[in-house]
């Protein structure tokens, strides 16, 4: 992989609060404010930038399916995401995709199976939530709780409580069709860090495929370093590495516009950390980083977060690529 190519998806149709959708624009315009003589966004130009825009309108419709909120609409976005990321891959770009609610994740993990289906696929989700409700098991129906579940092929059938009508299992099964297979990754290839609030349901989905779980303790306890190896360790049997990066994941003390904060999360550094140390691996093809709303922020200090972040992966990556 030579080149980095930035795919910006301008959607909060799956949050529980609107304005994640103007996440990416936070970040662009934070770049402008930090003095380090460094101009990221000038080589994200031509074809190494693809915006996707979701009309702002969409989220204001109200939904049909109280159990999948706004699935007709997230389904066209996986496959335009599905699509640009799929693309990236296989035009051997190392993606970065700064997302604006979560569920964009499932569009991307089907345009990475979408380019190379004979890969096994192995993902790091770094949140706070784990993300494998469905609308069998979800009690709000907001989709960015479902990004994992559309990828799958689980819908945890044992711990269902909602009845979903007929429109919107065919809905729901054609979300998780996208990319042309719904068995994307298997649920034990999945390592989280700093999950910490989750549900019955959800830890019912932990237990039964034996997950591997990092915790923020053990990153305070062993080092961001080390468990990002750990992580890669147990993924070791994988071809391919995707790296989920949610803000909420960090501390509200320094993650504080973004929708569904949890409190004990991971420091800034450490998050850093973890990510320099992810994406400097040779079998990682993509980053994610999603969640940033500043209608819920203060002096746009989330987008600064997430333009570090971004600007500190692309170091890495750019001395991967002279390493190469």
């Amino acid at each position: 992989m030579s080149k980095i190519k930035l795919i910006e998806v301008n959607s909060d149709l799956g949050g529980r609060y609107p304005g994640a959708r103007i996440g990416p624009d936070a970040v662009r315009i934070a770049s402008h404010f930090v003095q380090d003589g460094i101009n990221l966004y000038s080589r994200f130009k031509d074809d190494l930038f693809t915006s996707i825009e979701v009309p702002s309108h969409l989220y204001h419709q109200g939904f049909n399916y109280a159990y999948a909120k706004r699935i007709e609409y997230i389904y066209p976005l996986f496959e335009r995401i599905c699509d640009s990321v799929s693309n990236s891959i296989l035009n051997h770009d190392f993606t970065v995709v700064l997302s604006g609610d979560h569920i964009s994740a499932g569009g991307t993990i089907a345009g990475i199976k979408h380019a190379i289906p004979k890969s096994r696929l192995g993902i790091v989700w770094i949140d706070a939530h784990s993300d494998v409700h469905n609308p069998y098991t979800s009690d709000t129906g907001n989709m960015h709780g479902m990004p994992l579940s559309t990828a799958i092929n689980d819908d945890n059938i044992e711990c269902k409580f909602n009845d979903i009508c007929p429109e919107t299992k065919e809905w729901w099964e054609k979300l998780k069709g996208v990319g042309g297979t719904k068995n994307k990754v298997k649920m034990s290839d999945v390592v989280y860090i700093a999950v910490r609030d989750f549900e019955q349901a959800e830890n019912s989905m932990f237990q039964r495929h034996q997950n591997k779980i990092f915790r923020t303790f053990d990153v305070r306890s062993q080092g961001a370093k080390e468990i990002a190896y750990q992580a890669l360790d147990h993924l070791s049997h994988c071809d391919v590495i995707y790296v989920s990066f949610d803000v909420d994941s960090l501390d509200p003390i320094v993650s504080k516009g973004t929708g569904t904060t949890s409190e004990y999360g991971l420091y800034f550094r450490e998050a850093k950390e973890i990510l320099n140390t992810l994406v400097a691996y040779d079998k990682t093809y993509c980053l994610e980083i999603s969640e940033i709303n500043p209608i819920l922020d203060t002096k746009n200090s989330m987008g600064e977060i997430g333009y570090e972040l971004l600007k500190s992966c692309c170091r890495v990556l750019d001395l991967k690529k002279v390493r190469h």
